[in-house]
C-alpha cells in the first residue's frame, strides 16, 4: 500500500492582535521549532515553510532550518518556496548544505519564483535586477537556481589563487552534500512549468493553486499535471524516481476548538475558486474542512492527493502550536484510511 507522507507548510504569520498565540517575529521562530519537534513526535514527515520577504513571516530559511535540525532527528525539513530572484546562488549554496549536514540529509529545498509580494520588485532592492524583456524576473529566478544547483553539485565556480593554493585550477562551493542535488523541488504553477521541472531534475512541488484554468475541477488538472510531470520523466531518462508533493487546507473539525473557529467556513471553502492573479485567470483549490470520516471520503477521491507521494498541509500557525499538533495527528489519522481507499479510477 502507498503510504503518503504527510508535512505540514506554515505560512510563519505573527501578529499582535486579539486571538494571535503569535504576537513578535522570536515567537514565530520559536514555536516554528517548537511545532516542529512536537510534529515529529506524533509521526509527521515534513516540516516546511513558507519564505516571503518585507512581511512579517519566514524570510531568512536556513536559520530556522538549522534550529530544527538540531532538535529532530527523523522530520523533513523544508521550504515551500524560495523565491530564488532574491537569492545569492553560491551563498545559498553554502547556507544549504550546511544545513543539510546538519540535518543528516533531511533538506528538501523547494525553491521558485515565489509569489506576489508585498514590496514591488522587492529583489531589486537585494541587488537583482533582470534584464528588460525579464517583466517579471522569471528567467532571473531560473538563471540563479541553475547556478545554484550547478553549485551544489560540486561543479567549479572560481578560479584557484596559486599563491595560496599552489597550484592553477579551479574551486567548488564548500562545504558539499553529496545526495542534496536530488532533494531540491521546483514550485511549479501550470502544467507545462511541471514538464520543464522533469526535464531539469527537479522535484515537483504543486500547491493549492495553478495559474491556468481549463474548466475542470482542481484536482483532476493538477493530476494532469503530476502525470505530464512523471511521463516527462521518464522520457528523460534520469535514474532515480522523483518525488511530488501537493499542498492542501485540511481541518478536521475534532474538538470545539477547531469547530469554533472552522465550522463556519467549511461551507464557503469547501469548493474551487477561480480568480485572477498575476493577469491571468487561476484555479484556487477547495479546502477540506470537516468531521474526520467525510475527510476519509473526501481526500480519498482527490485525484492529485492520491497521485502524490507527499502532502503539504498548510497550518494555521497563529493559533499556535498546541492547536496545530492536534490538527496533524488527526490529519495523520485521516491519511490512515485514504490510503487503504481505491484509488480513483
Amino acid at each position: 500500500m502507498h503510504m503518503t507522507k504527510i508535512g505540514f507548510l506554515s505560512f510563519g504569520h505573527w501578529r499582535d492582535v486579539p486571538g494571535s498565540r503569535v504576537r513578535s517575529a522570536r515567537e514565530s521562530l520559536v514555536q516554528a521549532v517548537d511545532l516542529a519537534v512536537a510534529a515529529e513526535d506524533v509521526g509527521v514527515d515534513g516540516a516546511s515553510f513558507r519564505v516571503h520577504h518585507f512581511a512579517p513571516q519566514q524570510a531568512a530559511p536556513f536559520p530556522l532550518l538549522a534550529a530544527i535540525a538540531a532538535r529532530t532527528s527523523r522530520i523533513e525539513i523544508g521550504t515551500g518556496v524560495i523565491d530564488m530572484r532574491y537569492e545569492n546562488p553560491l551563498y545559498m549554496a553554502e547556507e544549504a548544505a550546511a544545513v543539510d549536514l546538519l540535518s543528516g540529509g533531511r533538506l528538501q529545498l523547494g525553491v521558485s519564483r515565489g509569489s506576489p509580494e508585498t514590496a514591488l520588485a522587492g529583489y531589486r532592492s537585494f541587488g537583482y535586477v533582470p534584464e528588460a524583456d525579464d517583466e517579471n524576473g522569471a528567467d532571473l529566478a531560473r538563471d540563479h537556481t541553475a547556478v545554484f544547483r550547478r553549485a551544489i553539485a560540486g561543479e567549479p565556480m572560481a578560479n584557484a589563487n596559486p599563491q595560496m593554493t599552489g597550484s592553477v585550477g579551479s574551486l567548488a562551493i564548500t562545504p558539499q552534500s553529496d545526495s542534496l542535488s536530488q532533494r531540491i523541488w521546483w514550485g511549479a504553477g501550470t502544467r507545462a512549468t511541471a514538464e520543464w521541472t522533469a526535464e531539469q531534475g527537479m522535484n515537483l512541488m504543486s500547491s493549492t493553486l495553478l495559474t491556468e484554468d481549463t474548466g475542470v475541477p482542481f484536482d483532476q488538472l493538477q493530476a494532469e499535471q503530476i502525470e505530464r510531470f512523471r511521463s516527462t520523466w521518464r522520457e528523460m531518462g534520469w535514474e532515480h524516481e522523483p518525488r511530488v508533493s501537493v499542498s492542501r487546507s485540511i481541518i478536521p473539525i475534532v474538538d470545539d476548538e477547531s469547530r469554533h473557529y472552522f465550522g463556519v467556513r467549511a461551507q464557503v471553502e469547501g469548493q474551487d475558486q477561480v480568480g485572477h492573479l498575476d493577469g491571468g485567470l487561476a484555479r484556487f483549490g477547495r479546502s477540506y474542512i470537516g468531521e474526520p470520516e467525510q475527510l476519509v471520503a473526501e481526500l480519498a477521491a482527490d485525484r492529485a492527493v492520491r497521485a502524490a507521494d507527499t502532502v503539504l498541509v498548510t497550518v494555521p500557525n497563529q493559533l499556535g502550536v498546541d492547536f496545530n499538533v492536534r490538527l496533524l495527528a488527526a490529519v495523520k489519522d485521516v491519511f490512515t484510511e485514504v490510503d487503504a481507499a481505491p484509488v480513483p479510477a
